[in-house]
């Protein structure tokens, strides 16, 4: 029975379920010291006095650090993503030295033999400051004559792209749709809270971390404080979720190496859930000005995107890149005769943004997907017919689109179909129509998402003409040992995906042994020395990719001792099931007892060195472009703006399936996450720059109890930029369902007037919505 497409249940869920594993946090070293660091009350100030003797005194206090302490040491943390010639990068001090531009920007640090006394310490530092305007609207940043969050300006950025005649689209439209939508800010709640623990043993140093990208890591950590990058050792231990927010170079790991280094004793930091909330990197920010031309039939002529992207007060590692993940994704899974896309940064005094589960692609289906309901609206059109009238059909794959992209497969009318057929659609929409002749104050409100995404982050000739300072490339390897065991070597570094047992069921396929006789080991740069890391729905279609390929060369390699062994030539051999087979005999070896035979190297061909360990290096030559169909349920109460889910269905086309209960998990997770965006999640700044959201009292994560239970189902058309066919499902869920919920609560509300409801659309922004559309 072939192990791809099984439903095996996950290797590593038993130790992470049952606590026998090792977080960074459970980590102890001897002699191990504790830090804790003061952070800024203040959104934007001029740092004018740090006096750090209170502290130096206290019991259990080693050393104290204010910004100028380290500022001759500490350089300035990474933005590994130009995205212009002259896009603006400014310093950015891992510790103020001068100046504070965000509530939560560490300003000194206190390290001691206890957590708990290095924060009680942290009272007895004093700091002043001086106060400077904060910079907190995306539309005033812009003003010339406004405060400024950095000397030169506050705007980071302008690109623009065009494709085909936008003014002649747009002139004499029968019909053009102009909207603005806002993306709120979203703090990413992991279930692990972030923490490092980094030790040295004279030149050297290994730096634990929650971290989704310890080869990233380490390259940065070198470049940035001048540590040979030979010398320092990153290990990512089991990490509890990341989701785009530990894909980062964060200023307390270079820190904690910092210190390491100065004090040559191993020291740890972890975060609070307040503390993550303040100074992990926050998603979205964006504010969206669309307008679409259309034909009186629907057809759409032309669309322009115009985008307002917070960047918060610095760029961090992929800050800039990130909205622009969406520049070749608004125009979906629909044709058109123009396309133009704009984006400006603009820095605020708010925490930086970065890359959020979805990265830009949520942002960009969310801004079409409602318009594309807005365009139904006005032509009194069903929102599916719309959509037909403009997507790809199935013939027209393989299909390069107006930005310029190459679709290489898909049918978005078979998982719309099916979709349509778990949804019960006609029944709902004459319910529907039901309730409205009826005035019902319970409305019932029907959304549509049909999307497509971009996965992969690859090939690395792309990424390069898009100014990204890293490649698209993975890389695994393949350990045959002498008793036919496996162990496979990844260069992507799991938080909850399900590696261990995908990447475990590629080699068993391809290799031919059990399942249970492989490992699969990950996440420490001294094992592990090449890899790109997780992110961006990437480690199947390249990663995986990349062990399979690693798996082919130790078959080839096999084969050869197996000819040698069978006296035959390698042409002659047949492989299945884990043996090689002379055709048309019964002669036959194993790749296990060639293992053996390799390490015993008693009878080897000339030439041919006695190991069949392989390893590969996989750049794709495309992206990978999953889609499909999401279709949602709400009961909004017009009178309470309460509103509640009552179906949702969720048909994904994500090519061939490697495990469908990870893929399972992660639908649900990813539309856990969309729908909290929808309803729940906004990370909320007052005019002075203050986060009103920093617990989780104030910030509200939605549980199993505020969500519905989904219906999903696949369809598959396996992508040809890889030999798995996979296409990634890491994001899928969160793409597709915080366009198809808010759609649903616009349609609810139409017979009222109301065209939008900012997200999270509360039960009072609902009311207000409500009450401000009445005559």
């Amino acid at each position: 029975m072939s192990e791809v497409g099984r439903p095996r249940k996950r290797k590593e869920d038993a130790r992470l379920l049952t606590g026998r594993t090792q977080w960074t946090d459970n980590l102890r070293q001897p002699g191990m010291l504790h830090v804790a660091f003061l952070r800024s009350p203040m959104a934007h100030a001029r740092i004018t006095r740090v006096d750090v003797s209170g502290a130096r005194g206290l019991p259990g206090v080693v050393a104290v650090f204010g910004g100028q302490d380290l500022a001759e040491e500490q350089g300035s943390l990474p933005c590994a993503w130009p995205v212009t010639e002259d896009v603006f990068i400014p310093d950015h001090p891992p510790m103020a030295v001068s100046e504070v531009r965000y509530v939560g920007e560490a300003v000194a640090c206190v390290v001691a033999t206890d957590r708990y006394l290095a924060a009680d310490a942290l009272e007895a530092i004093e700091v002043d400051y001086e106060p400077l305007p904060a910079v907190v609207d995306l539309a005033e940043a812009l003003a010339e004559d406004g405060p400024k969050v950095h000397e030169q300006g506050n705007k980071a950025y302008s690109m623009k792209i065009a494709m085909g005649d936008v003014d002649a689209a747009f002139r004499d439209a029968p019909v053009v749709i102009d909207r603005t939508f806002v993306q709120q800010r979203l703090i990413g709640a992991a279930m692990e809270p972030r923490a490092v623990v980094a030790t040295t043993d004279g030149d050297s140093f290994t730096l634990w971390s929650s971290t989704q990208i310890p080869h990233v890591l380490r390259v940065m950590l070198a470049l940035t404080t001048g540590i040979p990058e030979h010398k320092i050792r990153v290990i990512a231990p089991d990490v509890g979720g990341g989701f785009g927010t530990k894909l980062q170079v964060t200023a307390e790991e270079v820190l904690c190496l910092l210190l390491t280094r100065k004090l040559g004793k191993p020291v740890k930091w972890n975060e609070s859930r307040s503390e993550g909330n303040l100074t992990v990197h926050q998603g979205r920010g964006q504010i969206q000005h669309i307008r679409l031309a259309a034909e009186a039939d629907g057809r759409i002529r032309g669309l322009q995107v115009d985008l307002l992207a917070d960047m918060g007060a610095y760029l961090v590692l992929l800050t800039p890149g990130i909205p622009l993940l969406g520049a070749t994704m608004f125009n979906a899974i629909y044709k058109m005769d123009a396309y133009e896309f704009g984006c400006t940064g603009v820095f605020t005094t708010k925490m930086p943004t970065d890359a959020y589960r979805g990265a830009g692609r949520p942002e960009a289906t969310f801004g079409i997907e409602r318009i594309m309901d807005e365009l139904a609206a006005e032509l009194k059109m069903d929102p599916l017919e719309v959509r037909r009238r403009n997507w790809i059909r199935h013939e027209e794959f393989p299909y390069t689109t107006i930005s310029g992209l190459t679709y290489d497969s898909g049918n978005y009318e078979a998982a719309t179909d099916r979709a349509l057929s778990l949804f019960g659609y006609d029944k709902l929409r004459a319910e529907q129509s039901d309730r409205r002749d009826r005035g019902d104050p319970v409305q019932l409100g029907i959304g549509v998402s049909t999307f497509t995404e971009m996965c992969g982050l690859a090939p690395s000739k792309l990424l390069g003409t898009a100014r990204y300072a890293a490649g698209g490339w993975e890389h695994g390897s393949v350990r045959m040992l002498p008793t036919g065991k496996v162990e496979v070597i990844t260069g992507t570094s799991p938080h909850g995906q399900g590696h261990v047992t995908a990447w475990s069921q590629i080699a068993a396929d391809a290799l031919g042994v059990p399942f249970e006789d492989i490992t699969v080991v990950h996440g420490d740069t001294a094992i592990s020395h090449k890899g790109m890391d997780t992110y961006g729905s990437r480690s199947l279609v390249v990663g995986g990719v990349a062990v399979l390929q690693a798996c082919e060369k130790v078959r080839e390699k096999a084969r050869r001792l197996a000819a040698h062994a069978l006296e035959c030539s390698p042409d002659d051999l047949e492989f299945a099931d884990g043996a090689f087979t002379v055709r048309g005999t019964d002669s036959r070896q194993t790749i296990q007892e060639l293992a053996f035979a390799a390490f015993a190297a008693h009878d080897l061909p000339d030439g041919v060195e006695p190991t069949l360990d392989s390893d590969a290096t996989f750049d794709p030559d495309n992206y990978s472009f999953p889609h499909g169909t999401h279709l949602c349920a709400v009961e909004v109460d017009t009178e309470t703006g309460r509103v509640s889910i009552r179906s949702y269905v969720a048909v994904d086309d994500i090519g061939k399936v490697v495990n469908p209960m990870i893929v399972e998990g992660q639908v649900h997770g990813g539309i856990a996450q969309g729908i909290a965006q929808a309803l729940f999640e906004e990370a909320v700044y007052d005019t002075e720059g203050n986060l009103l959201t920093s617990t989780l009292a104030d910030y509200l994560v939605p549980s199993a109890a505020d969500l519905p239970d989904f219906t999903t189902d696949r369809t598959e058309t396996p992508a040809t930029s890889n030999p798995l066919g996979a296409k990634g499902v890491g994001e899928a869920g969160t793409i597709a369902s915080t366009p198809a919920v808010v759609n649903a609560i616009v349609d609810a509300l139409r017979p009222y007037g109301v065209r939008d409801v900012t997200m999270p659309c509360t039960p009072e922004r609902i009311w207000r919505a409500v009450e401000g559309a009445r005559p």
